[in-house]
């Protein structure tokens, strides 16, 4: 990666303004963007280093998804957040840009139910394959009876 200031960089290929202070950078496109964005910290800032993939979900405001990756020689750590919006679940899968990303879309899959569209092999992962909704979404029943563990 040249000296460019990664901030600088994010603003002037998708004119959003990157939060934060580098090393630690946090951007929030619009999932059209989620996959280009990804392309880009891979290709053009060098983060290779696919850290981790989650979701919130926002009672208010629904399901928010976001991944960081990393550049472990400059330092960087880009942060990519992106809202689904009220009872949206689909979401781009990011395995062809990172291998690392599969099981990660799988647990965020079998957990809050966001639908990684392009996920070569998305089901459950840790539940049982029969088991009903997403536990770590908010509208989760917790008194709800489950199975005896097999």
């Amino acid at each position: 990666m040249d000296a460019v200031d990664p901030r600088v960089r994010v603003r002037e290929r998708f004119a959003l303004e990157p939060a934060g202070e580098p090393p630690r950078l946090t951007v929030e496109p619009p999932r059209e963007r989620w996959i280009e964005l990804a392309r880009f910290a891979q290709r053009d800032l060098g983060c290779r280093y696919f850290s981790f993939l989650t979701a919130v979900d926002w009672k208010e405001h629904g399901l928010e998804v976001l991944y960081r990756v990393e550049n472990l020689l400059a330092p960087l750590a880009l942060t990519v957040r992106v809202k689904l919006g009220p009872g949206e679940t689909h979401c781009p899968s990011l395995t062809s840009v990172y291998r690392g990303a599969d099981w990660m879309e799988r647990e965020c899959y079998d957990l809050f139910g966001v639908v990684f569209d392009g996920h070569p092999d998305l089901r459950r992962i840790l539940l049982a394959q029969d088991w009903e909704g997403h536990p770590l979404r908010k509208d989760y029943p917790v008194d709800m009876p489950h199975a005896p563990y097999r």
